[in-house]
């Protein structure tokens, strides 16, 4: 079986059981590649590739008068990254030498590119969706939504889903751009969908987690949240995780589409824009109430919370034993995953309003400041 066969075979499992996913990419060989906001297809945040104990700065890529709030990608030894200016850059991983450079004009991007067949998928903030050729940047076809793009994109089978803050999912032809269906919600989406088997989930800012039928663009069941969110839901088996404006974080079983617990700092409860990361046993987040939160993926119990000097709004990685987030005290930190003390931080000047993206042994993070880091073990 060739190595693109097998890895398709695998992504196959992954969706019809919605566990073992870092495991069976590892094996299939397409553990390295980091394409889309949150790592994967269930949004986990769970990386496939292994860090070094020591890590260190092995290069870093400046744009002058530039800055990130989005996320990188990594695929093939390419890291793709949009910025608030309008450059979407591809630089090498090894050594991040420029491969090109997009220049979108008077517009930027916060949304995190993903990538697949060799494209890139990008929305900025003027509600331009964007495809582009991954090994040269040129244009192959773009789509106009009716307002801003934040969402990353994401993928069910030949089509590329994104949502707008129009307050529309939608579902291109991944190939010609054409619209295939939009599911229309009564506000802004912001999050990037998250997809599971023949299902598309949508925390919205409507309040309500939204479970959509990607064959049909239909509504299969929403679920009432109390208050807006802007957050990726994480799937891990039968349940999606995601926090809201009102500092709650809920677990919800989207099969039953039913709520199976939801958690709130009774000391001090403030919006949560993190995305969380998720295992079988962990659900770890960082809040606007400057604190790493991992709670107990089973039962919502909170297992314990790390302290940082300013709010949180970049997304956890859990890489094997280890947390990384960056902070907007212009801190990169990892924690240990079992009891949230600090192992290690990197104060990098700029705040980190985007999240890490680890690839090949490489953590890669970018902060307002317009600089994008990449971690790894000094040679």
């Amino acid at each position: 079986m060739t190595k693109k066969a097998a890895a398709t075979f695998v992504s196959a499992l992954v969706l019809l059981s919605g566990v073992g996913t870092a495991c069976l990419a590892a094996k299939a060989g397409g553990g390295e590649n980091w394409p889309l906001f949150r790592g994967n297809a269930l949004s986990t945040g769970v990386a496939t590739s292994e860090l070094p104990d020591d890590l260190t700065v092995l290069w870093r890529f400046r744009v002058k008068d530039g800055a990130f709030e989005g996320s990188p990608v990594v695929v093939d030894g390419v890291v793709y990254i949009g910025d608030l200016d309008g450059g979407l850059y591809a630089l090498d991983l090894n050594t991040g030498a420029k491969k090109w450079e997009h220049r979108a004009k008077e517009t930027g991007f916060i949304a995190s590119p993903a990538v697949r067949d060799g494209r890139v998928f990008i929305g900025d903030y003027d509600g331009r969706f964007y495809c582009l050729n991954a090994v040269d940047g040129k244009p192959l076809w773009g789509f106009e939504s009716e307002a801003q793009i934040d969402s990353g994109a994401n993928f069910y089978n030949d089509n590329v889903l994104f949502g707008s803050q129009d307050g529309t999912l939608y579902c291109l032809n991944a190939k010609s751009g054409e619209l295939t269906w939009k599911y229309q919600i009564d506000d802004q989406i912001r999050c990037t969908p998250t997809v599971v088997e023949e299902r598309c989930f949508v925390a919205g800012c409507d309040g309500r987690l939204h479970i959509i039928d990607l064959a049909k663009g239909e509504s299969l069941h929403d679920v009432e949240i109390d208050s807006p969110t802007g957050v990726t839901p994480a799937v891990q088996g039968d349940h999606v995780f995601f926090g809201t404006e009102a500092g709650e974080f809920f677990s919800v079983n989207w099969k039953q589409a039913k709520v199976a617990w939801k958690w709130s700092d009774p000391r001090a409860s403030q919006a949560l824009r993190s995305s969380p990361a998720v295992t079988r046993e962990w659900a770890i987040f960082g809040g606007r109430d400057k604190k790493v939160h991992a709670l107990d993926a089973k039962t919502g119990k909170e297992k314990w919370s790390f302290s940082t000097r300013k709010r949180l709004e970049s997304s956890p990685v859990i890489v094997g034993g280890r947390v990384f987030i960056g902070g907007t005290d212009g801190r990169l930190y990892a924690l240990n995953r079992d009891n949230g003390q600090k192992m290690w931080s990197y104060e990098a000047g700029g705040g980190f309003i985007g999240s890490p993206a680890v690839s090949a042994g490489r953590l890669i993070i970018a902060n307002d400041e317009g600089v994008v880091f990449c971690f790894g073990a000094k040679e």
